[in-house]
């Protein structure tokens, strides 16, 4: 009675696993605490790297960069003048790393996503509307 209901269902069944396999996403494997450790330190390298590359530009200052395990931000800047990042950041293809930076970077600048903030963006990032799609394509989970 299966084998016939799976014979006759039998396109159903096959157009239903084909969207499942384009819609599916690579699965990230877990990772162990020391790993995340290496993994901080990483990002902690490669941001302070980057930002001096692109503060080149900006001429701006901050007080401290902390590297942490945010489930939802890939990162963030208080009005105190700290940036913090995922350290997942590490992660990621460099040009998609280099937008979250430059984009917490001038925050320090523009507290706001105005006009005027996307314009200090687009100094260094000239097309961040095409990678700031791309990192939402970016799980952190």
């Amino acid at each position: 009675m299966i084998e016939k209901m799976i014979a006759e269902k039998r396109e159903w069944i096959l157009e239903k696993v084909e969207i499942a396999r384009k819609n599916a996403k690579p699965v990230v494997p877990k990772r162990s605490k020391k790993q995340i450790a290496e993994d901080k330190d990483r990002a902690l390298e490669l941001i302070r790297s980057r930002i001096e590359h692109f503060n080149l530009v900006y001429r701006l200052s901050w007080k401290r960069i902390a590297i942490r395990n945010q489930k939802t931000r890939w990162g963030s800047c208080s009005g105190k003048g700290n940036l913090n990042f995922n350290y997942k950041v590490a992660l990621l293809p460099l040009h998609l790393a280099d937008y979250i930076i430059v984009h917490e970077l001038c925050h320090l600048a523009q507290m706001n996503h105005s006009k005027k903030f996307w314009d200090l963006v687009a100094q260094t990032i000239p097309n961040w509307q095409e990678r700031r799609k791309e990192i939402r394509e970016h799980e952190l989970k």
